[in-house]
């Protein structure tokens, strides 16, 4: 609140983050992977085609915004025709309407997968997508730019025959047919009736539950994004044969300068600096899965712990409680100087690595997903103090890690006072992301592909 006394930190909503501008050129990425999966597949007699409801996430009888446009979309056979176009398809079902984790990732996925097919005269394969996975989310559908949503509506017309059809359901497993909860089922018709299933997820702790242990092992083929996810899912008794390593990719062009740990670094940075130091703490929330009155749990915490108000007062702390649209996030990291996630778990850690590809430095827990890419040179890996059990939800009973709040707090001033050093690890962060997740790497070593 004020300066007399009251211990509430200096809450604050800063003012429209600046956009840059898009670029539709490949995301980085593992369209060829998938290619070549469907050429090493054979062909099979046809049978029935099949449409379904643009981006429909939900089965429920009152139609969502998106079944209102296009109410001249179903789900339903249509009659059998001779095809004499590509044989192949790939239908991809996640949440592409929804944003977060796996939407931005199955967004780069396609991406990348579009612009390989429109470079082809005679692809191999058509692309298919629908929303699937978790509830659409309007303001992340309008903040996407007009071309990735004028490729949305177009992939999703796109016409498959079932038997011909590689289906990928990216989410997480309690998703997958039968769905545990209300969400179009992947794969649409169940298992059996088309070429390949395929699917595609991640956690962030130390283990997978035996329901999602039953549901991989349903899948012809599970992807996950790290080495700790390929020896946590086999360690679990998922199939061994089953797991393959398909790393994420990061888009360089667009980011391109030329769980998380909330309550740990909001303490940690108001027991490190005060206002008399020249540092702001800028605090990104996804209002569509969190407490929307975010700033206020903020002040609940500090008026809860054991922190005084120093002399000079509180440092100050940014609240970004509004959407923001994926068009202005390079933006958004062009305007930090760091950053920090001291997560207990990430499944691959996007942000982390969008931050890296943007030549920020950044703090992170050295645990999960992320040991994939972070390093001394590239980063300033936040070491685990030990292990905790998770207590509810989901993954009660897993492990997930404890990261170091003191190294935290020194490291944080350490990236504020030491300039030139954050700025060189920042500068080998996107070096690393262009040489091990580029679509020019993945090219060059395209002979891995066919031992897929």
């Amino acid at each position: 609140m004020d300066a007399d006394g009251n211990r509430e930190p200096p809450i604050r909503r800063p003012t429209r983050i600046p956009v840059s501008s898009f670029s539709m050129k490949p995301f980085c990425f593992l369209s060829i992977l998938i290619l070549f999966l469907a050429i090493s597949l054979g062909l099979i007699t046809r049978t029935t085609h099949f449409r379904v409801y643009l981006l429909k996430a939900t089965i429920s009888p009152h139609p969502n915004v998106f079944q209102e446009l296009l109410k001249f979309l179903r789900f339903s056979p249509v009659e059998q025709k001779e095809v004499t176009e590509t044989p192949y398809c790939i239908l991809w079902m996640a949440p592409f309407l929804s944003g977060g984790g796996y939407s931005t990732e199955a967004w780069s996925y396609i991406l990348a997968l579009n612009s390989y097919i429109r470079k082809q005269k005679n692809p191999f394969f058509k692309l298919r997508i629908e929303q699937h996975g978790d509830q659409e989310n309007v303001e992340f559908w309008e903040g996407l730019p007009l071309e990735m949503r004028i490729l949305a509506i177009e992939l999703h017309q796109t016409q498959c025959r079932l038997d011909q059809t590689i289906v990928v359901c990216h989410s997480e497993p309690g998703a997958w047919h039968p769905p545990l909860f209300e969400t179009f089922p992947c794969p649409p018709t169940g298992y059996g009736r088309f070429k390949v299933v395929i699917g595609r997820t991640m956690f962030e702790t130390d283990r997978v539950n035996l329901e999602h242990v039953r549901r991989c092992n349903r899948m012809d083929h599970v992807w996950v994004p790290t080495d700790f996810h390929v020896n946590t899912f086999r360690q679990s008794g998922i199939d061994p044969i089953k797991v393959r390593k398909v790393v994420q990719p990061v888009d360089l062009e667009f980011f391109d300068p030329f769980k998380k740990g909330v309550g740990c670094v909001v303490e940690v940075y108001l027991k490190e600096f005060s206002g008399v130091d020249d540092v702001a703490l800028y605090l990104l929330t996804n209002a569509y899965h969190t407490d929307k009155d975010f700033a206020n749990k903020i002040v609940e915490y500090v008026e809860d712990s054991d922190l005084e108000k120093p002399a000079n007062g509180w440092a100050p702390i940014y609240v970004i409680d509004g959407h923001i649209a994926q068009i202005d996030l390079p933006g958004l990291y062009m305007s930090a100087n760091a950053f920090v996630l001291p997560s207990r778990g990430e499944g691959w850690g996007r942000p982390i690595v969008e931050a890296m590809a943007m030549l920020l430095p950044v703090i992170t827990t050295n645990w999960s997903g992320p040991t994939e890419y972070l390093t001394d040179e590239n980063s300033y890996p936040l070491p685990v103090e030990g292990m905790t059990e998770v207590k509810e939800g989901p993954f009660k009973g897993h492990l997930w890690a404890e990261p170091s709040t003191d190294k935290l707090q020194l490291l944080m001033r350490h990236v504020m006072i030491n300039h030139s050093e954050a700025k060189s690890k920042g500068m080998k962060a996107r070096l690393d992301m262009m040489r091990r997740f580029s679509l020019k790497l993945l090219l060059r070593t395209s002979s891995v592909i066919y031992k897929f």
